[in-house]
């Protein structure tokens, strides 16, 4: 790069020093900034799909008692006929 002073004309990226390794360094946390953001949002997604699945788990274990408890209480009624 030149030394030349501003205002004596021409492009002013001839005379404005432009520090790389700083621009570098923004842009990787940019990235990185939005890289955890995108993860955040699939694990919120995936904790949203874990508790329905509970959920549903937790149906599907009260209907199957409820039909063992249905079933034991039919059967006593039975013997005491």
């Amino acid at each position: 790069m030149s030394d030349r002073k501003p205002g004596v004309g021409g492009s002013r990226f001839l005379y404005d020093p432009f520090d790389v390794a700083n621009a570098r360094i923004d842009a990787n946390e940019r990235v990185m900034e939005q890289r955890w953001e995108g993860l955040e949002f699939r694990l919120k997604c995936i904790e949203a799909a874990i508790e329905r699945m509970e959920k549903r788990l937790w149906l599907a274990v009260f209907g199957v008692v409820s039909v063992i408890l249905a079933k034991g209480i039919s059967e006593l009624i039975q013997i005491g006929v």
